[in-house]
């Protein structure tokens, strides 16, 4: 059994003045839900063993404010294909991690990481949470899915069960959509 761990980048600046968008750094707001988020990722019980990010500096700093939410070092495995990514190139992604790891955190963006949970989560009436992502994956949101298989190779479309999807105004109304 695989289970990857999807969280998407904590909001970020408009306001830098940037000269790429690789380069936007968080906002107060951002760095505020991504440690809450790190928290409630321990609240749940999971714990990965490994983490695949993209290297754009909003995804960066969520990572450092996620780990002091979650009172742990954690250390990246940076992959450049995460930047902005779409669904394919995340399943190809999930699909080469190595089959040691069973349980492993992928921090990225959207539309990617949404398009990727519609893709591998079955479309079903009685499937709340799968409703929700479609509606929206808000930034700094987590996902949790867990795959029948033995392999990374073998996941594919379909085929996962939705165990989480958990936004930061899930945890803390002042990190919802109203507030900055």
């Amino acid at each position: 059994m695989k289970t990857l761990i999807l969280l998407r980048h904590a909001k970020s600046s408009w306001d830098d003045t940037v000269s790429r968008d690789f380069d936007r750094p968080l906002n107060a707001k951002g760095e505020r839900a991504a440690a809450t988020m790190g928290r409630k990722l321990k609240s749940l019980g999971l714990s990965f063993d490994l983490l695949v990010a993209s290297p754009a500096r909003r995804v960066e700093q969520t990572l450092d404010h996620f780990a002091r939410g979650l009172g742990r070092t954690i250390a990246p495995q940076w992959d450049r294909r995460l930047y902005l990514a779409s669904e394919a190139t995340l399943i190809d992604v999930a699909r080469e991690l190595s089959d040691a790891h069973d349980c492993v955190l992928m921090a990225g963006h959207n539309p990617g990481l949404e398009e990727l949970v519609l893709a591998l989560v079955p479309d079903s009436p009685d499937n709340p949470l799968r409703e929700a992502v479609e509606i929206k994956y808000p930034t700094a949101s987590i996902v949790a899915l867990r795959f029948d298989v033995a392999r990374w190779a073998d996941i594919g479309e379909g085929q996962a069960r939705l165990l989480h999807f958990v936004r930061p105004r899930d945890v803390d109304p002042a990190l919802g959509p109203d507030r900055d």
